[in-house]
C-alpha cells in the first residue's frame, strides 16, 4: 500500500505573477490543501483555501507552530490519500515545515519547483549567484557573526526587531542593501550601512538583505596562507628557510611587537588612539603572526600540520581549560581561573612536581617571577614583601658583589611579585626614560 502523499508547492517571493503553472493546477483542483498563511500577496488568488494562520495566534512558539502544521498535514494526507501545502517562497528555502514533512517516515512528500526569493533577489540586483558565490543566510539561524567572504543573502529578516541582532552580526559600517515587496508596486532597494539597519521600520516577511561582501579574519587568513604558499613557491630567499633558521625571527618578531604594545599603553592604561602607534602596533603584531603562517606553511609541506591544525588545536585546549566558560563549573574572581587554570594543566600533561613544565631559558625576571608564583602554591616557606624589604635594603648597604645584588636583586623580586608588579616591564620603563632624555639632550 502506497503511503499517503503531502504535496508541497510555493507561492513565490510575493506577486501572484510569479506563481508557476503547476501551483495554479495543483491548487485549484486538489481536493485538499491548505495554505500556511494567507498573509502572502498570492494567496489572495486562492480565497477558498483554508490557511494555518490562526496557529499563529495560539502557538507559544515557531517549533510548537511548525510541528502542529505537520501534524494536520499529515492526518489530511492520510484521509484524503493526498494534500496540496502551498508555502510563501519555494517549498525547499528557508522553509522548516519541509524539513519537518521530509523527516516524516509515515507519509510521502513531494516537492514541486518554485520561484526562490533567491532567484528575485539577485534579478532584481542583476546578479548571478553561481558567478558571485552567493551563500543565502537565516538571520534567525544564529546569534554569532555572520562569516565572509559574500555576497550574503540574509533571510527571515521579517522585523525591526530582527533587523537589530542582523546589524550586531556585521562589522560596523558594512553596506547592506535591504530588498523590501520586490515585484510589489511598493518594492523598495535601498543601499544603507549595518548600524542603520533597525531604523528600517517595514521589515516584514517579504523583506529580505543583501550583503555584497566584507573582510572577515577566516578570509584574510586564507590570503596570507596563500601569500606564504607563493612565496615558498617563487622566492629563493624563503625557499631556503627551515624551522630551525627561522627561530631567531620568531624571536626578535617577538620583541618588537612586545616593544610596539608597550609604546602604544605607555600612552594610558586603555592604550593610544595616536595613529602611528596603532599602525605601530597592526605592523609589528603582523610580522609575528606571519611568523607562525610561515612555520605553519612549512608544516604543511612536510604534512606534519597547518594553520587549520594549530587553529583548532588551541581552540579545543583553551575550551578545556575554561570549563567555566564552556561547562558547568561557576568561577567568582580571576584568583580562580588561575588556580583552575594551573590544575587542568598539572593533569593535562602528567605534572607531579610544582615546577615541571617551566621554561628555564626565560629571561631571568620573568623566570624569578614564575618561580616563584609556582613556589608560593607549595608549603616553601617564602619572606613576605616587607621582610623582602628589608631584606633587600640590607644586602644593598653591603660592599658589592655577585653575591650581596644578587640577594638584594632576588628580594625586590619577592617584593614585585607579592604586588603583581612586573619587573621586567618595570625595568623596560627605566631604560625607555633614559633613552628619551640621551635623544632630548643630543638633539
Amino acid at each position: 500500500m502506497s503511503k499517503p502523499v503531502v504535496r508541497v508547492v510555493g507561492l513565490g517571493p510575493g506577486p501572484s505573477d510569479l506563481l508557476t503553472q503547476r501551483t495554479v493546477k495543483l491548487l485549484s483542483t486538489s481536493t485538499a490543501a491548505r495554505l500556511r498563511t494567507r498573509e502572502h500577496p498570492a494567496a489572495q488568488e486562492f480565497p477558498e483555501i483554508p490557511s494555518y494562520d490562526a496557529l499563529y495566534e495560539s502557538a507559544a512558539s515557531f517549533e510548537e507552530l511548525y510541528r502542529a502544521i505537520v501534524d494536520d498535514l499529515v492526518a489530511l494526507a492520510k484521509e484524503s490519500g493526498e494534500v496540496v501545502y502551498a508555502v510563501p517562497g519555494s517549498p525547499i528555502v528557508a522553509e522548516h515545515t519541509t524539513e519537518l514533512l521530509l523527516a516524516r517516515s509515515d507519509v510521502r512528500t513531494v516537492i514541486e519547483p518554485a520561484v526562490s526569493v533567491i532567484d528575485v533577489a539577485c534579478a532584481a540586483l542583476g546578479q548571478d549567484p553561481m558567478t558571485e558565490s552567493v551563500r543565502v543566510c537565516d538571520a534567525l539561524g544564529s546569534t554569532e557573526a555572520f562569516r565572509g567572504p559574500g555576497p550574503l543573502l540574509i533571510l527571515q529578516t521579517y522585523s525591526p526587531e530582527i533587523l537589530v541582532t542582523v546589524a550586531d552580526r556585521l562589522p560596523r559600517g558594512t553596506a547592506v542593501t535591504i530588498l523590501h515587496h520586490l515585484g510589489l508596486g511598493d518594492e523598495q532597494i535601498i543601499s544603507v550601512s549595518s548600524e542603520m539597519l533597525p531604523s528600517f521600520e517595514l521589515a516584514d516577511h517579504l523583506t529580505s538583505l543583501w550583503v555584497s561582501g566584507f573582510r572577515t579574519t577566516g578570509e584574510t587568513m586564507d590570503d596570507l596562507v596563500s601569500f606564504a604558499k607563493r612565496l615558498r613557491a617563487e622566492c629563493p630567499w624563503d625557499q631556503e628557510q627551515d624551522h630551525a633558521s627561522l627561530v631567531k625571527y620568531l624571536l626578535e618578531e617577538s620583541y618588537e611587537a612586545i616593544e610596539a604594545l608597550e609604546n602604544f599603553v605607555r600612552e594610558s592604561p586603555e592604550g593610544s588612539d595616536d595613529p602611528a602607534l596603532i599602525a605601530h602596533v597592526e605592523e609589528e603584531l603582523g610580522d609575528l603572526l606571519f611568523q607562525v603562517v610561515f612555520h605553519a606553511e612549512l608544516g604543511d609541506e612536510e604534512e606534519r600540520f597547518n594553520l587549520a591544525t594549530i587553529a583548532d588545536s588551541v581552540r579545543d585546549k583553551l575550551t578545556g581549560r575554561h570549563p567555566h566558560v564552556f561547562g558547568e563549573v561557576k568561577l567568582d574572581s580571576s584568583d580562580d581561573v588561575v588556580v583552575q587554570w594551573e590544575q587542568i594543566k598539572k593533569e593535562e600533561k602528567g605534572r607531579t612536581g610544582a615546577m615541571d613544565g617551566i621554561v628555564w631559558q626565560l629571561p631571568a625576571l620573568t623566570l624569578a617571577n614564575k618561580v616563584l608564583s609556582r613556589a608560593r602554591r607549595t608549603t616553601v616557606a617564602l619572606e613576605t614583601g616587607a621582610e623582602a624589604k628589608d631584606l633587600a635594603m640590607e644586602k644593598i648597604q653591603l660592599e658589592p658583589s655577585t653575591e650581596s645584588l644578587g640577594a638584594a636583586l632576588w628580594s625586590i623580586v619577592v617584593l614585585a611579585n607579592e604586588f603583581d608588579i612586573d619587573l621586567e616591564g618595570a625595568l623596560r620603563e627605566q631604560i625607555y626614560a633614559l633613552r628619551h632624555k640621551i635623544e632630548a639632550e643630543n638633539l
